[in-house]
């Protein structure tokens, strides 16, 4: 399923699917979902998880000041600390709506 329309809206991500549904993501949540390596880590061909300390989070890490479409299947949240790696996949900003 696509987004048809996705908008930040107070501390809130909206977004329209194309099936007529709607999510409202809170923005905490969204940030604290994202999947860069930096902060959910990554695995290596063994199956190890290496992952950064854990680092607590500013107000301005749930600030959102932008997002960019990534080609046709994915947003990148651009963040007030800064932080930008993370690339959420139309699917899995499914799933972080409906978790």
């Amino acid at each position: 399923m696509r987004p048809l329309d996705i908008q930040p809206i107070g501390n809130e991500l909206a977004v329209k699917w194309s099936d007529g549904t709607e999510a409202f993501i809170a923005l905490e949540k969204l940030r604290r979902a994202c999947p860069c390596a930096g902060c959910k880590g990554e695995t290596d061909i063994m199956g190890n998880l290496y992952k950064n300390p854990e680092q607590p989070l500013t107000p301005q890490a749930f600030v959102l000041k932008k997002f960019i479409y990534v080609g046709s299947y994915a947003i990148q949240p651009v963040w007030a600390d800064g932080h930008a790696t993370g690339i959420f996949s139309f699917e899995y900003l499914q799933r972080v709506a409906t978790e």
